[in-house]
Parts: C-alpha cells; structure tokens; sequence
C-alpha cells in the first residue's frame, strides 16, 4: 500500500497527518518511533502502542483485508515458539 501525504507546517517544522485507518492498522497511539532506513523514514509504534496478537486481529477487524493477512501469517506457522501477549 503506497498512500502520498503532504507536509504541512507546524510552527517552525514540519509534519504529515496519518490516516485514521493506517493508525488503527498500525496501532499507532501518542508516540511514533522514525527509523532513518537506506529506502527512506520508517514509522514504527512507540512501545505505548503495541498489542498483543489477539488485541491487534480486533484492532484490524474494521480493516478486512489487514485482519485477513494477519490471520494468514499467524496461520502459516511463522508464529511458532513467540510468546502469547
């Protein structure tokens, strides 16, 4: 999913707003983590908003076809041997 945002300014700097639907697919909550990758910035949850599996599938279930890759990767056996949240 490719999704183009413009900068808008805030005060001195900078800044994008998020989609709703990507900060509920993200669980993005108070605090963003951006990673300087060789590709570009990585937006990451800050530790605030991370669930565990079971809370993310419900977080996702207003995002069908985020709710159905999660289910296939937990399905795919990627998952075995992680801890339960």
């Amino acid at each position: 999913m490719t999704t183009t945002l413009k900068l808008v300014k805030i005060g001195n700097s900078r800044g994008i707003r998020i989609p709703q639907q990507l900060i509920r697919r993200y669980q993005l909550g108070n605090e963003v983590v951006v990673e300087a990758t060789k590709k570009g910035l990585l937006l990451l949850p800050g530790s605030e908003g991370k669930l565990g599996m079971e809370d993310s599938f419900k977080a996702m279930a207003v995002d069908r076809k985020a709710l159905k890759e999660a289910r296939e990767w937990a399905e795919s056996g990627l998952t075995e041997g992680l801890e339960a949240n």
